[in-house]
């Protein structure tokens, strides 16, 4: 889970800082020394650190803070404001061309994620109507443009190759008039990458770029590696004039140390951050909502955009409808299961709603993958009438599933029982809601004792 060592500490700091009706400039200090040394923990730039610690100690020790009422949501939010503005303040968008295609050329060592994040880039900009086209411009290392051309397949997007034996200058030449001739209207330059920055791979992106001037220079680095990742933004930086930064393996990065100090270091923005392996695990950087996130406060925003983008509304209508009728069944519920899966992993979805974090519960969840897969295989494992209508599943038909599933009877009592509850609760829920029910009849109340005293009421 991405800054999870950073949230827990800055929480610890904070959940004392709540607790005081006033806060001295003893507490204020204490609670900074700690906020530094959770920084330095989460591999922040130690100059990065100094510099972040001073901007809050200065605002925090001011006269509203000390005679606030809440002195201690006051700090949060200072904190929350200073990270924001730390890691760039507000998204920085791809820059886009007066006459298209616009060029991006994809830079970084090798191993860091170049060319899956290219197919990734690739594939957003497909979402958003968007016509790209891949070059594979990494001729040295092997199946690097089979590697392309496999994930242009998996996408739909084009790739530009000629080879291995033509010089990358070239490839990226032609490539630029290709997608000029074909409409593409974003060109996604792959190039190559070595194991350590040496002046070879420099002297051939200078090149590059020298040729067909791309619109950004997009470094991709791992953000497991640290401050290594920082110190390779900044020579890259100086040598080619970086536009921004796309962070790969960054649900794996528990420090968050690069996230915290790339834009500092080298005053270039992170543009896209890689949450996971799938072609579509690739989010615009949002600055605000990550550190609302490394605060534990949640992304909500980040969640609804994934909730928009990946669940079918007029399906998720027709299920509120028959939750409501209580007309669910084993169908719909693995349509839910799939819609689910679609936002990605669930203990990344735990991290965007506020509180689920700091929760006992939640923070250990992992979600067992082959669990969902057995939970599948029962559910096929029914017949059309049985997962319609789940009443008749008796004794007998029990068995006959587990058998068909591979799983024991007792997995299979289980998910019916689970099964009939969540349907209980919801024909529950569902009354209670309801014009008759008890809920239904308050809010009924209410609104026409709203519209005698020409109040407006929030409620529809």
């Amino acid at each position: 889970m991405a800054f999870e060592g950073l949230t827990s500490r800055l929480q610890n700091v904070f959940s004392k800082l709540r607790g005081k009706g006033k806060v001295s400039e003893d507490d204020v200090n204490e609670a900074m020394r700690e906020v530094r040394l959770a920084l330095l923990e989460a591999d922040v730039n130690f100059k990065v650190v100094k510099d972040f610690v001073a901007k809050v100690k200065e605002k925090a020790i001011g006269t509203e803070v000390m005679e606030s009422f809440t002195p201690g949501m006051v700090i949060i939010d200072i904190v929350n404001k200073e990270l924001t503005e730390l890691m760039g303040g507000s998204q920085a968008k791809l820059a886009k061309a007066n006459k298209p295609p616009t060029v991006i050329m994809m830079v970084g060592l090798q191993g860091a994620g170049k060319t899956t994040t290219s197919g990734k880039l690739a594939k957003l900009l497909q979402k958003q109507n968007h016509r790209p086209l891949m070059a594979a411009g990494d001729i040295y290392r092997p199946a690097a443009i089979k590697q392309l051309q496999v994930l242009g397949e998996q996408i739909g997007v084009p790739v530009f190759t000629l080879g291995d034996k033509t010089s990358p200058v070239e490839i990226a030449k032609q490539a630029y008039q290709h997608a000029k001739d074909n409409g593409n209207d974003y060109l996604i330059i792959d190039t190559a990458g070595r194991l350590h920055i040496d002046e070879e791979l420099m002297e051939e992106l200078r090149q590059i770029h020298s040729e067909v001037k791309p619109d950004e220079v997009l470094l991709v680095v791992d953000a497991m590696t640290g401050q290594d990742a920082v110190n390779v933004a900044d020579h890259f930086n100086k040598q080619l004039d970086l536009t921004g930064v796309v962070l790969t393996k960054l649900d794996g990065d528990t420090r968050g140390g690069a996230a915290l100090s790339v834009k500092a270091v080298t005053g270039c923005p992170i543009k896209f951050a890689a949450l996971g392996e799938k072609i579509d695990a690739l989010e615009p950087f949002h600055p605000e909502r990550m550190a609302s996130r490394i605060l534990g406060m949640g992304d909500m925003l980040s969640l609804i955009e994934k909730a928009q983008s990946n669940i079918d509304t007029e399906k998720a209508k027709e299920m509120e409808r028959k939750m409501r009728n209580a007309e669910f069944t084993f169908d719909d519920f693995l349509e839910q299961m799939e819609q689910v899966k679609k936002l990605g992993p669930i203990d990344q979805i735990m991290d965007m709603i506020p509180g689920m974090g700091k929760l006992k519960q939640t923070k250990d969840l992992k979600v067992d993958e082959k669990q969902m897969g057995r939970i599948e295989a029962i559910v096929f494992s029914m017949t059309k009438a049985e997962k319609q209508n789940p009443d008749i599943i008796n004794h007998n038909r029990r068995k006959r599933i587990a058998t068909g599933s591979g799983t024991s009877l007792a997995e299979v009592n289980r998910l019916i029982k689970q099964f009939d509850e969540m349907r209980r609760m919801m024909k529950q829920f569902s009354d209670m809601m309801g014009p008759k029910g008890p809920k239904g009849k308050a809010l009924k109340q209410l609104k026409g004792l709203a519209g005698k005293g020409g109040m407006k009421f929030p409620f529809r």
